[in-house]
This record gives C-alpha cells, sequence and structure tokens, in this order.
C-alpha cells in the first residue's frame, strides 16, 4: 500500500465506527466495479468472490439494469415512495409474479420491509407470532438470520448474539440437519421435544430455517430433512418460515433454495440480490390466508425503494424469463465443485455448500484467515464463514466470465498451496 493510499484511509481510522469488519481484511480503497471485477482507486484488479456477501448474485453494474436506472432517475422517476402506489412497484410485482411465482405455482403476498433482510426476518416473526398467538421461534444452531433484536435471537453465533448487551428470549435452538452426524435425524429428535408435554419446549410460532445456511459454516440440509421440518411445523401447529435472503436469487442453483425439495413454506425472506444490483430491498412473502396484518402495523420508511423495483424489474426478466441462466449456473456450479474438491482432497479438507454457495472447509480459522490473506494480496476478494470462521467461502458472482473464474480459482488454489506448505515448513523446523 502506498503512502497516498494509507493516508487516504486514515480518514476511516479517525472518522468511522470501530464496528467495520470488511474493510479490516481488505485495507483498500475501491473505486469502480463491472461484473466480477472490482478496480482499486490506483486501479488495481480484483476479481470479486465476496460479491457483496451475495447481495450481487448478477454482478456489479449490469448494464441492463444501469441503463434502466439512469433512465428513471433521468425523467424525475419517483425514488422514494413509503408504501404508496408507483409504476415502479407496479412493474415489479407483475414481473415476479409472471417470472418467478407463477411458473412455480406459489400463490404468495409480496410484504415490503425495510431494505434489509434482517428487516424481512423480524416481519415474518412478527407475523407468525401474530397468526398463532405464541411466542417461541424454533431456530437452529449456526443459523443467522440477521443483527436487530428479534432476528438476532434466532442467530446461533455467541459473538454476533453477544452485541445486544441484553439477554435474547423467545426462541428454542434444535439442532440443524448433520449437527450431530449423519447417523443421527434431528427432525425426528424434535418432533420427539415437541410431542412431550415435558420436554420444557413451548409450542412454537413458527419453525426458521435455512436450507444452506451461509453464515453458519455453507451446512446443507438436506431435501429428506426439510421435508420433516415442515411436517413437523404443521403437526405442532406452528408457521414453517424459509430465510432465503443468502441462499436464494439463483444462488444454489435455482431462483429459491428449496425448489427442488418438494415443499411450500408458509413464509419467505428474501433481501441481498433481490434488488438485481446491489440497492437495499427486502421483502417478505408469505401465504394470503396469513395476511391478517392492520394497515401499518409493520412499516419502515425506505420500504418503497423505487430505484430498487426498476433493476430488481430488469434482473428478473433478463435473468429469469426462461432456463438458460439456470441451466448457465448448473455448469458454473460444477465446475466450481470439481476445482474446489481437487484443493481439498490435497489436504484432506472437506467441501462445503452447494451450487455457486461453496467452500473448504480448513479445520481451524488461522488457516482460513492467512489464506484469504495471500488470495488478496494476489488480487481476489473471498471471505470466511463458520463457527470459527473456519471456511474460505467462494460467492463468486453467478454472470462471471469463465476465464475470469478459471483465473479466481487458479489464485484460490495457490494461496492453499503457499499457505499450507508454508505452515508445515514451520512445523517441520520445529
Amino acid at each position: 500500500m502506498t503512502n497516498s493510499e494509507q493516508n487516504d484511509l486514515l480518514v476511516f481510522e479517525r472518522r468511522e465506527s470501530a464496528v467495520r469488519s470488511y474493510c479490516r481484511a481488505f485495507p483498500k480503497m475501491f473505486d469502480r466495479a463491472v461484473n466480477a471485477k472490482i478496480f482499486g482507486a490506483d486501479e488495481k484488479e480484483y476479481i470479486d468472490f465476496l460479491a457483496g456477501c451475495a447481495s450481487l448474485n448478477y454482478g456489479h453494474n449490469d448494464p441492463d439494469m444501469k441503463q434502466a436506472l439512469i433512465d428513471f432517475i433521468s425523467r424525475d422517476g419517483i425514488a422514494h415512495g413509503l408504501d404508496m402506489h408507483t409504476n415502479a412497484k407496479r412493474d415489479f410485482l407483475q414481473a415476479f409474479h409472471r417470472h418467478i411465482l407463477a411458473p412455480r405455482n406459489m400463490d404468495y403476498r409480496t410484504m415490503f420491509t425495510g431494505p434489509t433482510g434482517a428487516n424481512a426476518v423480524e416481519a415474518a416473526l412478527k407475523l407468525a407470532r401474530k397468526v398463532t398467538g405464541r411466542t417461541n421461534v424454533i431456530s437452529f444452531t449456526n443459523g443467522f438470520h440477521g443483527m436487530t433484536l428479534g432476528a438476532l435471537a434466532t442467530t446461533g453465533n455467541a459473538g454476533k448474539r453477544g452485541g445486544a448487551g441484553m439477554d435474547l428470549s423467545g426462541v428454542h435452538r434444535a439442532p440443524f440437519d448433520g449437527y450431530f452426524g449423519d447417523n443421527v435425524d434431528t427432525a425426528e429428535q424434535l418432533d420427539i421435544l415437541l410431542s412431550d408435554s415435558s420436554a420444557g419446549i413451548d409450542a412454537p410460532a413458527a419453525i426458521l430455517v435455512e436450507a444452506v445456511q451461509g453464515e453458519g459454516g455453507l451446512n446443507v440440509a438436506s431435501k429428506e430433512w426439510m421435508q420433516k421440518m415442515q411436517a413437523i411445523a404443521k403437526k405442532h401447529g406452528a408457521l414453517f418460515i424459509v430465510d432465503d435472503i443468502q441462499a436464494g436469487c439463483g444462488r444454489t442453483g435455482t431462483f429459491f433454495s428449496f425448489e427442488e425439495m418438494d415443499i411450500e413454506p408458509d413464509i419467505i425472506t428474501m433481501a441481498k440480490s433481490l434488488s438485481g444490483m446491489g440497492l437495499p430491498f427486502a421483502v417478505t412473502l408469505f401465504k394470503p390466508e396469513l395476511d391478517i396484518w392492520k394497515p401499518g402495523e409493520h412499516n419502515g420508511t425506505f420500504r418503497g425503494n423505487n430505484h430498487a423495483f426498476i433493476t430488481a424489474k430488469v434482473a428478473i426478466e433478463k435473468f429469469w424469463a426462461d432456463d438458460s441462466f439456470q441451466a448457465e449456473i448448473q455448469e458454473k456450479s460444477e465446475y466450481l465443485e470439481q476445482r474446489l474438491q481437487s484443493i481439498a482432497d490435497k489436504y484432506g479438507f472437506g467441501l462445503k455448500g452447494r451450487g455457486m454457495m461453496m467452500g473448504i472447509d480448513c479445520g481451524n480459522g488461522d488457516d482460513a484467515a492467512d489464506i484469504c490473506e495471500h488470495a488478496f494480496e494476489n488480487g481476489v476478494i473471498v471471505e470466511t464463514s463458520g463457527s470459527d470462521d473456519e471456511i474460505v467461502k467462494i460467492l463468486a458472482p453467478l454472470t462471471i466470465e469463465k476465464d475470469t473464474f478459471a483465473k479466481g480459482l487458479d489464485i484460490i488454489e495457490t494461496a492453499f498451496d503457499c499457505t499450507l506448505v508454508e505452515k508445515n515448513q514451520r512445523s517441520a523446523a520445529e
């Protein structure tokens, strides 16, 4: 880093809160980005395997979304509309129904919440409690659902929950699929506990789950386990909520992460890549019979982000009007799995995740952090996940060009080799 860049970064050290995190792993002044590449102020090129933590599934600055937004702004289109009727909102709702919900035979109401995934989860929890008259929510080990108090209560990570500064209640944590190994059916365990009036678990308002745990370490729920969880929710009078905030919008290969699981969640939360362009946008989807809200009973000032409606409509019509994009994701997912499996096999590591949401379990956070640091120094932005940040997690844009994808994975492979060979050499010397 040059002296000039170090001076530029001082303003963040002096003026921004210590809560900042990603910039500590990637201490760089960034200036512009195109699809899967992001450029520093010094024009150094980086391949983006973070993609806004899956909020940029369609890459940076998609030209069609960008032009639609420029045109909308140029004609003085309404930027902020609360929950009033606008052309932009109408067009999004129609496109979302035509290309996403209707082809999948999904009948859901769309609730525009505040602009983040946590807002969508908060709305889902409030609605489930309102519908059932119960307060307890079942969430899962290693789950992550947001940082506001209600969503944080359902989040597993102790470090994240510790930031609340108070007790977080109203949640029972159950073991996720495979938590105790392949031979333990954690769905059956939960059913037994909920069926026993002396087990000490209050009847739940909802069961909240991710099909793939993004922040929790890329743990994957099986189709059978998800089906059992839905059945358990129905049996015990709870609503079944799928958090598709990080795993949705094509990240696992289909628009929704659960499409091939033959389930029908009562409530679905979405955000991150829903806007298509990284703009703040979140929704809570729920079956029509659950729509018992009173006007204004849950709201948010920025739920009417018309700029996001504009780009989201383009994303839906450009990428989801037919099956070609889904086929492209499948091809890239197979390539990613092949490359990562080769690296994992070399070091006896495990492969985690599904689709374009995969990573390598390095066994400990120190090695994973060193690998990510080496990758960054050589032009790839990549992060860790998991209980102890032990997973090197690849979240490349779904639109990444094949040669860029290959180059980035070459750098990741070299980062593993250099980091672990150096570590083994140090161990041998000691």
